[in-house]
């Protein structure tokens, strides 16, 4: 049953086998739940917009036409559902202001974001990839580690091509510099 299509998965769903929905959600959770991490920073945020994807994803199984990937029509659901997430904390984040304590917290965390030899490689870069604006880490995202096409970052981020390229670019000179300002020098960059 694992090695079935999305496609047919969603049409034995639609023929009311409910409990098939659980194959998509198995396939897509961790990689879902990565990428609202990232984009929330915060993992019960995550959890709770995870799960609220994959509702509004069941309940709109009707809508997917199949023109595009349903991987693709998922993400744009998951990003949809982080935006708005992320717009109603913005406004009261907003409203409050930092204080000197606060201040003198986030230049300490600076000091720690300094490569060393003895730190995984891979997960002080998706570190540095997280410090990104969330637009600039979603497409590193999702064009690195998800492995999506620039067309598909196009169709979830409803963005134009030539757009979506430009930001991958500013993505990784952004993400260059962070690198170099915290001491990282391997050959990766």
């Amino acid at each position: 049953m694992k090695n079935l299509s999305d496609i047919e998965i969603i049409e034995s769903v639609q023929r009311g086998n409910k409990r098939d929905y659980s194959l998509i959600v198995d396939r897509y959770k961790h990689k879902a739940f990565n990428l609202l991490k990232r984009m929330l920073k915060n993992q019960m945020d995550a959890e709770e917009a995870l799960q609220d994807s994959f509702i509004k994803t069941f309940n709109s199984l009707g809508n997917f036409k199949q023109e595009s990937q349903f991987s693709t029509w998922f993400y744009k659901i998951v990003y949809n559902t982080a935006l708005t997430i992320i717009s109603s904390k913005k406004y009261t984040v907003d409203r409050n202001t930092i204080s000197v304590d606060d201040q003198i917290n986030i230049k300490d965390e600076d000091e720690n974001k300094i490569y060393s030899e003895s730190e995984n490689v891979e997960q002080y870069i998706f570190k540095m990839v997280d410090e990104l604006p969330i637009k600039n880490a979603l497409v590193v995202i999702l064009f690195y580690i998800d492995n999506l096409s620039i067309a598909e970052i196009s169709n979830i981020m409803d963005i134009s091509l030539v757009n979506v390229k430009v930001l991958l670019h500013r993505s990784r000179n952004m993400l260059r510099e962070l690198l170099l300002k915290y001491n990282y020098k391997e050959e990766i960059l």
